[in-house]
């Protein structure tokens, strides 16, 4: 095995989103570093060429431009205010353009395993290991699918989201949509228009917010609103007072009635899927029980012959290089300090293991700036790394804001938005190196 000596650098693993904002981060705090990327180009799930892209074609940002931006850095206005996925990538590529990035970006490089020698981090890519002062894992989290476990064999075809692209195959099947994510119900809206049926099996009711509320972007309504010092059982009533106005209750066009208060579950930011439901367009099912040919049984006694199930089920953690033992692992998912710092490890941090309600992009670019703020204090002595090491040995951390969120996979990686980024801005205004 041929082992390259890159002590100098950090290593940060992944030309995503997550990736890109993390290099930029640190090399504007001195802070030498290299991107390694598995694929060919950067964008991550953004790049619809990327096989493990979850994107399909008419995929849209759920959360407003002005939302979904980093720091400093806009989207063009002329994005329009919930962008297409090929305008993200081009929004990316302009990213790392104007940060001078792709210089430092290594394509082609798939990371085997990843693991410690002494205070370095051996990262290791087909027959080369290359020995780094410390790494940023930048991988990404909603790749990996994750797939429900019924009884009984389909006979019919199967497929998960995460390679769904468009409704072409769809057309004159009898198609059963599981999950009403925000996945899920556009998947269904799609199909509706193509398949001889269309159904969507849900486990739970949920909260439908759409995309404007008075003439206004509803996240970034709520977001203002969410940022003020107004009690949170206020702003839910307020805010199931807006979608009473805008929406109407769930059950009135036909769907579950949600089983648990607002905020505790992300909502499902589409119009579109009451308005099928109420004109029968699509067909709402209880959860799959099992299967039996082309059959599928639900739990409450009914079935239905389908010729294509497609799980909109989610994605599972996977860090399918790095051993738990690095991870501080519990309750499915790494335990660090703002979803980054590892409580031990002063030189190995995860970004981008965040979904809060409210945009990706910033949330990663605070996390990332603070990574790099620790760093650049640690190399010059500052106090605000000891206050970090501190906080983050600590095991105190809860951002929940009083939330309880649902059990549920997706919750694994939620946190109350507001709150998280206010404590964020905070450690940032504490110290911000030169």
């Amino acid at each position: 095995m041929k082992i390259i000596d890159k002590k100098d650098l950090y290593c940060v693993i992944g030309a995503g989103p997550s990736g890109l904002v993390a290099a930029k981060n640190l090399l504007q705090r001195n802070i030498p570093c290299e991107i390694i990327e598995k694929h060919d180009d950067i964008g991550g799930i953004w790049n619809i060429k990327n096989p493990q892209s979850t994107v399909y074609d008419n995929t849209y940002t759920i959360t407003s431009r002005e939302i979904t931006a980093y720091t400093d850095f806009p989207f063009p206005e002329d994005s329009g205010d919930y962008i297409h996925h090929t305008k993200v990538l081009d929004y990316l590529r302009d990213y790392a353009v104007k940060n001078d990035l792709s210089s430092i970006i290594r394509f082609n490089m798939e990371v085997s395993k990843l693991e410690r020698q002494g205070e370095f981090w051996e990262v290791t890519c087909g027959g080369t290991t290359y020995l780094y002062k410390g790494v940023v894992v930048a991988n990404g989290h909603n790749w990996y699918p994750k797939y429900p476990d019924y009884s009984g064999d389909f006979t019919g075809e199967i497929i998960h989201s995460s390679s769904y692209k468009n409704p072409d195959n769809l057309k004159g099947k009898d198609v059963l949509v599981v999950g009403a994510g925000n996945t899920g119900c556009d998947i269904a809206v799609e199909a509706a228009h193509y398949a001889k049926s269309t159904s969507i099996s849900m486990r739970r009711g949920y909260y439908f917010v759409p995309k404007y509320i008075f003439g206004i972007p509803a996240d970034k309504l709520g977001q203002n609103s969410q940022s003020t010092a107004i009690p949170l059982s206020f702003i839910r009533f307020v805010y199931k007072l807006l979608l009473k106005l805008t929406m109407g209750n769930p059950q009135r066009y036909g769907l579950p009635k949600p089983d648990h208060e607002l905020l505790e579950s992300p909502p499902i930011v589409n119009n579109l899927l009451p308005y099928y439901v109420a004109h029968k367009r699509v067909n709402v099912t209880k959860d799959v029980d099992h299967y039996k040919g082309n059959t599928v049984h639900f739990t409450d006694g009914t079935s239905k012959d389908i010729d294509t199930v497609i799980y909109a089920t989610g994605y599972q953690i996977v860090f399918p290089f790095i051993d738990k033992k690095y991870l501080n692992w519990e309750d499915g998912k790494p335990n660090l300090y703002l979803m980054a710092f590892h409580p031990e490890y002063n030189n190995f941090f995860v970004a981008g293991l965040t979904d809060g309600t409210g945009g990706h992009f910033p949330t990663v670019d605070l996390q990332t700036q603070i990574i790099a703020n620790y760093l650049r204090a640690k190399e010059d002595g500052h106090k605000f790394a000891s206050e970090i090491e501190k906080r983050k040995s600590n095991g105190n951390w809860d951002f929940s804001r009083g939330i309880r969120f649902i059990e549920s996979s997706r919750s694994l990686t939620q946190f109350e938005l507001v709150s998280f980024r206010k404590h964020m801005l905070g450690l940032i205004g504490s110290y911000s190196p030169a």
